[in-house]
C-alpha cells in the first residue's frame, strides 16, 4: 500500500477506479477509431494508436492490483507475480517515452517540414522507429529483471511500495542491491534524458516556426496544443524521474508516502489524459468519433424499433 496513508486507502481506491475506467474507455475508443478509419492511417494516427495500447497495458499492470489493495486489503503478491507486474510497467514505460519522443518528431516534420512530410515518415521508417524503441525497452528491462529476480530474498518481504517498483524490492534482498540499482539509474537517465532533451527541441523548433506565422489565430493555436502537450509529459516525467533519483538522494529529501504516491499517479494520470489530449482535441479524431458514436446509436435504435 501506501505507508502512512492507510486512511486514505478507501479514497484513494475509488479515485484509481475513476481514472482507470475513463483511461480504458478513451483509449478503446481511440484504438477502435483508428483502426477501422481508413482516412485516420497517417503516421501521427498510428503513433496515439501505438501509444493508446501501451497506456492500456501500463495502468492494467498496476491498478487493479492496487485497488484491490486498497478497498479490500488483499495486499499480498506472489514471487513470480511481483516480478512480472515489475518487468511490464517498467518496460510499458519505457516504450511510452519512446512514442512521445516519435510523435513529437512526427509533429516537428509536419509542422516545420510539411512538403516532405510523407517522403520523410514512410510506413518502413514507422515501422522501424516502433521496432528500435520496443528493442530499447526490451534490452534495458530484461538485465534489470533478471539482475533483481536472482538476489537473495531470506528477510522482510513486505514492500513499501503500491506495486512491485524495482527500487523497493531490490531493498529487501539480502545482497547488496546496489549494481542493479545504480543499473537502473544510468540506464533511465540515458533513455529518459536524451528523449527529453529531442522532445524539447523538437518543441522548440515548432514554436519557432510558428511565430513565424503572420496569423495570430495560428500562434495561439499551436501555443495552445503545444501547451497542453508539455503538460501531460510534465505529469509523466517528474514524478518518474523523482521515484529514481529521490531514493539516491537520501530519504529526508521527500516522505515515503509521496514517493509513493507520485510514482502511482504517474502511471495512471497520463493513460486517463493522454487520449484526450493527443486524441479527442484533434478535430479529426473527434469528428470521427462522434460519427462513429452517432452510427452505433442510431443503428441500435432502429433495431430496437
Amino acid at each position: 500500500g501506501i505507508p502512512g496513508l492507510q486512511s486514505s486507502h478507501l479514497w484513494l481506491a475509488i479515485s484509481l477506479s475513476i481514472m482507470y475506467t475513463t483511461a480504458l474507455l478513451a483509449n478503446t475508443l481511440i484504438v477502435t477509431v483508428i483502426w477501422i478509419d481508413s482516412m485516420l492511417q497517417e503516421p501521427m494516427y498510428c503513433f496515439l494508436c501505438v501509444l493508446a495500447a501501451v497506456d492500456m497495458v501500463m495502468a492494467s499492470s498496476v491498478v487493479p492490483k492496487m485497488v484491490s489493495i486498497f478497498s479490500s486489503g488483499d495486499n499480498s503478491i506472489t514471487f513470480n507475480a511481483c516480478f512480472t507486474q515489475m518487468y511490464f510497467v517498467h518496460a510499458a514505460t519505457a516504450v511510452e517515452t519512446g512514442l512521445l519522443l516519435a510523435m513529437a518528431f512526427d509533429r516537428y516534420v509536419a509542422i516545420c517540414k510539411p512538403l516532405h512530410y510523407k517522403r520523410i515518415l514512410t510506413p518502413r521508417v514507422m515501422l522501424g522507429m516502433s521496432v528500435t524503441i520496443t528493442i530499447r525497452a526490451t534490452a534495458f528491462m530484461t538485465p534489470l529483471s533478471w539482475m533483481v529476480s536472482h538476489l537473495p530474498f531470506c528477510g522482510s518481504n513486505v514492500v513499501l511500495h503500491s506495486y512491485c517498483e524495482h527500487i523497493a524490492v531490490a531493498k529487501l534482498a539480502c545482497a547488496d542491491p546496489r549494481p542493479s540499482s545504480l543499473y537502473s539509474l544510468i540506464a533511465s537517465s540515458i533513455i529518459v534524458g536524451s528523449d527529453v532533451a529531442f522532445i524539447a527541441a523538437s518543441y522548440i523548433l515548432i514554436l519557432q516556426a510558428v511565430f513565424s506565422l503572420s496569423s495570430k489565430n495560428a500562434q495561439l493555436k499551436a501555443l495552445s496544443t503545444c501547451g497542453s502537450h508539455v503538460g501531460v509529459m510534465a505529469l509523466y516525467y517528474l514524478p518518474g524521474m523523482a521515484s529514481i533519483y529521490v531514493p539516491w538522494l537520501g530519504k529526508d529529501i521527500m516522505p515515503v508516502h509521496i514517493q509513493v504516491l507520485l510514482a502511482d499517479l504517474y502511471l495512471v494520470i497520463p493513460p486517463t489524459l493522454n487520449p484526450i489530449i493527443y486524441g479527442l482535441r484533434t478535430k479529426q479524431i473527434r469528428n470521427r468519433t462522434w460519427s462513429l458514436m452517432t452510427h452505433c446509436l442510431f443503428n441500435h435504435s432502429n433495431l430496437g424499433s
